[in-house]
């Protein structure tokens, strides 16, 4: 489904990735771990077309959308949640979902909502609440969920458990498997190296904007040098 080919991104005179290659076949998980400043939120900024590249192709589904916009992605259906979640503070739950919605057709909107609402049925609780009163854990969901009403074919996912208790961690990563079991496509992010491992088909480490190690998700957490430097065994 996507195709990376030597990516690379600059923030001025700073090289953010060098020369990239990685894929993700329809249907998969694939993580992308390493260390703060790897120039991995960088990269998902660049496929969904908010960063620049200096060089390198982005093809989806076979089409190049290296100079593509982002506008124009998300209604290819590359939908990205944000790090940090992003969320309207002062619109409403439902409001904030709507947003998502923009490239769906309006007679499939009911629809998305009940089905996002299933998901995550504490945001049905409060879908007339601002989304500000939410707590992390909420507005992560209202997040994904609202990334979900885009009706994603590609939904990249940037440290969702980040600054998140233990207990909604695992709440957001019990999420993230049902979209995969769900034949979802997904490209996630995320500083908890070993539950992203756990949940992907296959993985690769950014180290410094290169890629320098991939594999499946069982190999990367046997491998000693990723035991060493991300999972603190």
């Amino acid at each position: 489904m996507l195709e990376v080919d030597a990516l690379s991104s600059r923030y001025g005179r700073i090289t953010a990735l060098d020369s990239v290659n990685l894929r993700v076949d329809r249907g998969e998980l694939v993580a992308l771990v390493g260390a703060n400043g790897a120039g991995k939120s960088t990269l998902l900024r660049a496929l969904s077309g908010v960063q620049p590249t200096a060089a390198g192709s982005v093809r989806f589904e076979g089409a190049d959308v290296t100079r593509a916009s982002a506008r124009a992605r998300v209604r290819m259906g590359i939908v990205q949640v944000p790090e940090g979640r992003q969320v309207f503070g002062p619109l409403t739950v439902e409001d904030n979902l709507m947003l998502g919605a923009y490239v769906r057709p309006p007679a499939e909107i009911a629809g998305a909502l009940e089905q996002v609402y299933a998901l995550f049925p504490v945001l049905a609780s409060k879908r007339r609440d601002a989304a500000g009163t939410l707590s992390g854990g909420q507005q992560q969901m209202l997040a994904m969920g609202r990334a979900l009403m885009a009706r994603p074919k590609l939904l990249l996912l940037d440290e969702p458990s980040m600054g998140l208790a233990p207990r909604l961690v695992a709440e957001i990563f019990a999420t993230i498997r049902s979209l995969k079991d769900a034949a979802t496509t997904i490209l996630l992010v995320d500083q908890n190296a070993r539950a992203a491992l756990s949940v992907a088909d296959r993985a690769y480490v950014l180290e410094v904007g290169r890629i320098a190690l991939s594999g499946s998700g069982t190999e990367l957490l046997d491998n000693p040098a990723v035991q060493q430097a991300y999972l603190g065994l």
